[in-house]
């Protein structure tokens, strides 16, 4: 590697990511006006947690099943495949997406049928009781509409990687548009037709024509999302043709390598199972509760920025690191697990410190609708502490993009083990006899310990295995963002404090729209100053980058 390649290498890699973000962004702004949609018309309570929860549970699943090996392991070995093999992988694309789509169809069909068996396991003891006999219902029907996702939820994930691995990264970002459109869609006439929840809706079930509606078009959204990417392998040069001649053909190395990541998932979606249980808890008396609905809802606002940034400079990254890799060259998969875990955290950290200055009022524009127009302070208190793990979770995630770059997917089953420990540990603890209204933000709590201890732990392994991941330089870096962050949302909180005097909160959407447009102003002007002042070059990289595009 020559001494200015690290550099261009980084330029490229942003370069990349910024078309998958700018997919991103358009894609998180209309699943924001679905879930605005969702919360207006369901509300918070336990009858917007059974449609919650029985259309999470299909994504749940197929992230246990297969989601793990498509997403950490495919790329490495597809990219493999590419370089080593006569045909350029394409033979081994084709056994992999056979096999994976016969293993997807035969494990939706059985999930279908113990549909009643699973909400038995994600709702808490509550839905049990004889009252609740019309929501738990509803929650076996909504799930026998919304598992068959299970199968396109594979499936777009694997053509999407397949994508990836010939550096066509667009698409997939793309592609959940279309799904999020359908979404809206669907609320739309949902509220037309049946209009927002009223009190003694949000404590019941759903009629018939509400399921139908509901869990249907989630599903439709689904298959429109697979089906808008398979165009584009033919323009990837991919052309897909069934091979059922799966012996002998490499396929057990990357099946081997997947045991470690199932297992992986596996642990985690125990962890997460136990977590979606105890948020049931908090609305299953039927009466206000901060609970699955509040939590999912609000997990959703604070890794908007992980999904446009973190994710996206992620996958960039992983094929190059994949291909340092193949070269046992250990000093460039660190230098570029360094450099990019820099980047993300640029953008992470500022976030995540001025998130609690704006919570209310993100709060408002987000939630403060219909039937869920009198939770906005509970989805602000959720919403600040979830802030403290986003950063910590950032961190975990970029480090093991290196060890399974690596193909060390045993290493990040056992640190799996250890974040899942301390998460379950942590919210059994933490909401053991609390209020329903505080089980949200104690379960978001949790989720900032767990990911403390999981970051440290695959930070430390990861350095020992790579013989260094740049530390001084991180540390540095650290600091200088923690003070310019800091001050920057300290000055957001004073001009805040500043505009309540004249104009005292209100509540009203105006109010919010400008004081979060004002705050929003104030805290990166002064963060760009900042790091051009003590010379963050991560930021003013990014800071170039954007301005860059937006001249053209």
């Amino acid at each position: 590697m020559t001494a200015g390649e690290p550099a261009e290498t980084e330029r490229s890699v942003l370069g990349s990511s910024a078309v998958m973000a700018a997919g991103t962004v358009v894609s998180r702004l209309s699943g924001y006006v679905r879930s605005t949609l969702l919360l207006a018309a369901l509300g918070t309570y336990l009858h917007a947690d059974v449609f919650s929860i029985a259309n999470t549970v299909p994504n749940m699943l197929y992230i246990l099943l297969a989601g793990g090996v498509f997403n950490a392991v495919l790329v490495p070995q597809l990219v493999r495949a590419m370089k080593q093999d006569a045909d350029g992988g394409e033979a081994y694309t084709n056994r992999i997406i056979t096999l994976a789509g016969l293993f997807l169809a035969g494990v939706t069909a059985v999930l279908v049928v113990a549909a009643p068996l699973l909400m038995q396991l994600y709702l808490a003891n509550g839905f049990d009781d004889p009252s609740n006999a019309d929501a738990r219902s509803s929650a076996v029907t909504f799930a026998r509409f919304c598992l068959p996702q299970v199968f396109f939820y594979g499936m777009f994930v694997l053509v999407g990687q397949v994508l990836n691995s010939r550096q066509r990264f667009g698409p997939m970002m793309w592609a959940p548009i279309a799904n999020n459109v359908i979404a809206i869609s669907v609320l739309v006439i949902y509220l037309f037709a049946f209009g927002p929840a009223d009190d003694a809706e949000r404590t019941a079930g759903y009629t018939g024509g509400q399921e139908v509606l509901l869990g249907l078009g989630s599903t439709v959204g689904i298959v429109v999302q697979l089906l808008v990417l398979l165009p584009y392998l033919k323009s990837a040069g991919f052309h897909y043709k069934p091979r059922f001649d799966f012996k002998g053909t490499g396929l057990g190395h990357t099946l081997r390598l997947g045991v470690w990541t199932v297992l992986f998932v596996v642990v985690n979606q125990i962890a997460y199972t136990v977590v979606t249980r105890i948020a049931s808890s908090g609305t299953a008396d039927g009466g206000p509760g901060a609970g699955f609905t509040i939590y999912s809802s609000t997990f959703l606002v604070v890794m908007a920025p992980h999904a446009i940034a973190t994710v996206s400079l992620a996958t960039a990254t992983l094929p190059r690191l994949s291909a340092y890799a193949a070269e046992q060259d250990l000093a460039a998969v660190g230098r570029q697990v360094a450099a990019t875990m820099r980047t993300a955290l640029s953008l992470i950290l500022p976030f995540a410190l001025v998130l609690p200055v704006i919570a209310l009022p993100v709060a408002n524009i987000v939630s403060k609708y219909g039937a869920a127009a009198d939770s906005t302070e509970d989805f602000a208190r959720t919403l600040s502490l979830f802030a403290i793990g986003l950063v910590f979770f950032t961190s975990h995630y970029l480090v093991l993009r290196g060890f399974y770059a690596l193909e060390r997917t045993r290493t990040v089953f056992w640190v799996q083990c250890l974040i899942s420990a301390v998460n379950i540990a942590l919210a059994v603890a933490l909401t053991a006899s609390v209020d329903p209204l505080d089980v949200a933000p104690r379960l978001a709590l949790a989720y900032a310990g767990a990911y403390l201890v999981g970051s440290v732990a695959s930070y430390l392994l990861l350095r020992a295995i790579l013989g260094g991941l740049e530390s001084d330089k991180l540390v540095r870096f650290l600091v200088r963002m923690v003070v310019a962050g800091g001050i920057a949302a300290l000055a957001t909180w004073g001009v805040r404090e500043l505009v309540e005097v004249g104009w005292p909160e209100d509540g009203s959407k105006l109010q919010a729209v400008v004081m979060l447009g004002l705050m929003g102003v104030v805290d990166l002007g002064l963060l760009a100053l900042l790091a051009r002042l003590m010379r963050i070059d991560e930021v003013n990289e990014l800071v170039g980058l954007v301005t860059r595009r937006l001249r053209r």
